[in-house]
């Protein structure tokens, strides 16, 4: 339904929600607000947490002043307690002095700066205790929005496109969600949106989340139970020249990366097709693997394509590639680099040479899956876990003759018990271990007081030659979120770091746009990124040597590993910066495990333990994410849980005929037909 159907909604407006993504009314009651503004019972004037937002009652010490100071009038005054004291300011306000009386008590709510000993609250909310204490405990949704649109024009569409579309139809029987403490879908897809209370958002976000799991897990098993267990259509011997490649890497494998190509050598070499989940930590060195799986399937006189994320990272793949190749001097193998960004001449060659079966080991993007690339004898195919083929592409890859063997690369710690259900048609093989050569990253968590010593620290790096990164969880500022954005960071940056190279990067620009970057940070011609979290997949810099981290209580701790391991990567000693925009017990605490473990296992788990209710949805980024709510890690327990309802649905009623499930009939037929539900699979 077309969002102009919405009062209010014209062409004007649905531009704005169309930058965010949203296109219909079915988009909007999609679009889950980033986080959730809490009413939490006033504190203390003298224990208010400088950066935070709170709540202070207290008594208006002095008359409001009003002040002319050019375009601008600013009004203030003072609450006091028996803790202390808070100085309010409000600009362009003057009215604030008839609303405000000396000698009354009310509550203001605000985020509270310091100057110079003197603790501030500008533009608090104003309420009297009684109206604050209907407030109590109430969580108002905020949204992810665009200049132009405000937190209030978005609640208000949300909830008229709820009126619009209606309820929909439940896909489980009654008895399924009753036993399973399944709030009912409809519900769940509202109280998301406007909940009652805490409970009522945990539940209704447990629900989404269990969706987002069944449907995807339902998809692979239509998937694996269509393709069955495909014989091997590619059989191959084990060869010396990958012994050769071991034995004359400059540095010795781990005994987890020998397991490991152990297992996918067999596999190649067994009877049945290859399916397997290749699962390691940040800078285990997973790609070395898939590196000897193609060597040997060039040596058996077969084909393999690697895909990778991004065009500078497939460059990176592509050179490292190159090297290897010409190092062990074997002249079968035959390296080959296949991007959108090739000039037409180029990209003719490169599809010519693959066609003619001249090219047998194969990187590149999505180029390797249009129409125009046809391939000889594929025989492998390799992905990280965003860019999964699905049953079409690896039949278009495969030319119509055998499916090829397919290995998945993944950087999720997950249990293996876990990844059984989530990679349901995958073997999962664990890269355990970290190379010895890799020096551990030194880390530390400060906050906002450290910034001047944290960019001292910065510049002392990038002086001595290596590069930084810095992270924001915006792209651009945000109505209702107190957090750092990309944009207005970067240009504040080049004031406080003059005459050095600061770029910015950020998932709404254009891909050639966001591949330039990239490629000038790889070559060293930026010294300083700032970013998302887009660079968390995208290109591997061994020269950076510091990651700083801004607002990062605002990610969870799994996420802020995969940002560190970023750097790390080369012989230097490397640094992580974990700064955060808020000072708390809890804060401090669930940061402090980074600095303590850089297993990610053990740090997921913790993450999982630690996140409280204010974190349920988390910052929503570009959209890259499999899923909008689920989490791997957090949702654990809902993810088993859909695994078990899936297996059972599927055994009741295999081929999805009964009246009971032709709901769930009809909506899985309309997952599976979504434009980008194969590359999910």
């Amino acid at each position: 339904m077309e969002l102009t159907r919405i009062k209010g909604i014209g062409p004007k407006t649905e531009k704005l929600f169309n930058k965010l993504g949203v296109f219909t009314c079915e988009d909007l009651v999609r679009y889950y607000p980033v986080h959730y503004d809490a009413y939490m019972p006033p504190c203390p004037a003298g224990n208010v947490i400088v950066g935070a937002k709170c709540a202070v009652q207290g008594t208006i010490a002095k008359a409001v002043v009003v002040r002319p100071t050019g375009r601008v009038t600013i009004s203030t005054t003072e609450i006091d307690d028996p803790t202390g004291k808070i100085r309010l300011t409000w600009y362009n306000a003057p009215y604030i002095r008839t609303v405000l009386k000396r000698g009354s008590v009310y509550v203001f709510r605000g985020t509270v700066s310091q100057k110079g000993g003197v603790r501030i609250m500008e533009h608090p909310e104003i309420f009297t205790p009684a109206r604050y204490n209907e407030k109590l405990k109430t969580l108002n949704p905020v949204y992810g929005l665009t200049k132009g649109l405000s937190n209030n024009a978005v609640s208000k569409a949300v909830q008229s496109a709820f009126a619009l579309i209606g309820p929909e139809a439940e896909y489980l029987p009654e008895q399924i969600c009753r036993m399973n403490d399944l709030m009912d879908e409809s519900l769940a897809a509202r109280s998301v949106h406007f909940p009652t209370g805490e409970k009522d958002l945990f539940a209704a976000r447990k629900r989404i989340a269990f969706d987002e799991f069944f449907f995807f897990i339902m998809a692979l098993r239509k998937m694996k139970e269509a393709q069955g267990e495909a014989p091997n259509g590619y059989p191959m011997k084990r060869c010396w020249q990958t012994e050769e490649i071991i034995d004359n890497l400059p540095y010795r494998l781990t005994g987890a990366q020998m397991r490991v190509w152990q297992e996918i050598e067999d596999d190649l070499a067994g009877k049945k097709l290859m399916s397997r989940l290749v699962q390691g930590d940040v800078g285990s060195g997973k790609t070395i693997i898939a590196f000897l799986a193609m060597v040997m399937c060039a040596e058996n006189g077969y084909q393999s394509a690697l895909m990778a994320p991004t065009e500078v990272l497939a460059r990176q793949h592509f050179e490292k590639f190159v090297k290897m190749c010409a190092s062990s001097g074997n002249e079968k193998l035959s390296p080959i680099l296949l991007t959108g960004s090739l000039k037409a001449k180029e990209k003719r060659e490169a599809q010519n040479r693959i066609r003619a079966g001249e090219a047998n080991i194969i990187i590149g993007t999505h180029a390797l899956i249009q129409e125009a690339v046809e391939y000889s004898n594929l025989a492998l195919v390799i992905t990280d876990e965003q860019h999964r083929f699905g049953v079409d592409q690896r039949k278009a890859l495969a030319g119509g003759i055998s499916p090829p063997h397919r290995m998945v690369m993944s950087a999720t710690p997950i249990p293996r018990t876990l990844g059984v259900i989530y990679y349901g048609d995958l073997d999962i093989s664990i890269i355990d271990e970290l190379p010895a050569r890799r020096l551990p990253i030194k880390n530390c968590v400060v906050d906002n007081s450290w910034r001047d010593k944290a960019n001292r620290f910065i510049k002392r790096e990038v002086d001595a030659g290596h590069q930084a990164y810095i992270i924001c969880p915006m792209i651009e500022a945000s109505e209702g979120l107190d957090v750092e954005n990309v944009i207005d960071y970067s240009r504040n940056l080049k004031k406080v770091f003059p005459g050095y190279s600061i770029a910015m990067l950020h998932g709404r620009m254009k891909p050639a746009e966001k591949n330039k970057i990239m490629e000038d940070f790889a070559s060293h011609k930026i010294q300083i990124l700032v970013s998302t979290t887009v660079v968390e997949v995208g290109v591997d810099v061994p020269n950076a040597t510091v990651i700083m981290i801004e607002n990062a209580e605002r990610f969870g701790l799994a996420a802020l590993h995969q940002l560190r391991g970023r750097v790390g990567r080369g012989d230097a000693q490397s640094y992580a910066i974990f700064m955060s925009g808020q000072e708390s017990e809890d804060i401090r605490r669930r940061l402090d495990i980074l600095n303590r473990s850089n297993d990610g296992f053990e740090i997921a788990d913790k993450d999982f333990e630690l996140r409280g209710p204010g974190d349920l949805l988390g910052i929503r980024q570009s959209g890259d994410a499999l899923f909008d709510v689920a989490d791997l890690l957090r949702d654990r327990d809902v993810l088993a849980k859909a695994g078990e309802i899936a297996a059972v649905i599927m055994h009741d009623d295999p081929a999805q005929i009964s009246e009971t499930y032709s709901v769930l009939r009809t909506r899985l037929n309309e997952y599976l037909s979504k434009e980008n539900v194969n590359l999910i699979l």
